[in-house]
């Protein structure tokens, strides 16, 4: 992984740099990869039970921002292949409340929601080692914005750590 790798401002919407400020490695696929281990560990130290509470009314449970992480790593695995893959149209946007009330995450062991998560991520890193150079720089519209490749791989690796935190804040 190089310097080029890192996106820059105008690749992204001024939203997600509060999640792409959260990486401090230039080497993605290695902290997207870690990821795997900091999350597993977060929700067996949590275990079962508690991961079914939230914090707070309103709020969702622990399983519940797994579901979401896992959810939002697809959503924007997709955008990147799209955008590497040339596509013109803006991709859309979803609604990430209404994903994980259908999602029904308190419904899954932590065990399956915890497989899944890791599955994803091995096919997301497989799937992005794969696209050329040049697709990383590559630049598209998702609900709205413009998106580079290497902006939503830095997303998806930014959007863990920052739900990571919040859990370890509030969940333990």
């Amino acid at each position: 992984m190089s310097e080029k790798m890192i996106p820059q401002e105008g690749e992204f919407a001024p939203y997600y740099k509060k999640y792409i400020d959260q990486v401090k490695s230039e080497d993605i696929f290695k902290v997207l990869m870690d990821q795997i281990e900091s999350v597993r560990f977060f929700y067996e130290k949590m275990g079962e039970e508690k991961s079914n509470q939230a914090y707070a009314a309103g709020k969702w449970s622990a399983k519940e921002v797994l579901g979401h992480i896992s959810d939002t790593d697809r959503v924007m695995a997709y955008r990147a292949m799209c955008i590497a893959r040339g596509e013109a149209q803006s991709l859309p946007g979803f609604d990430q409340d209404e994903y994980v009330a259908k999602g029904k995450f308190n419904d899954i062991s932590m065990t399956r929601l915890l497989e899944e998560f890791e599955m994803t991520r091995y096919a997301i890193v497989a799937m992005c080692k794969n696209f050329p150079d040049s697709a990383y720089q590559s630049i598209g519209n998702a609900n709205e914005t413009a998106v580079s490749v290497r902006g939503l791989i830095y997303i998806i690796a930014g959007h863990t750590l920052h739900h990571l935190s919040i859990l370890q804040e509030r969940y333990i």
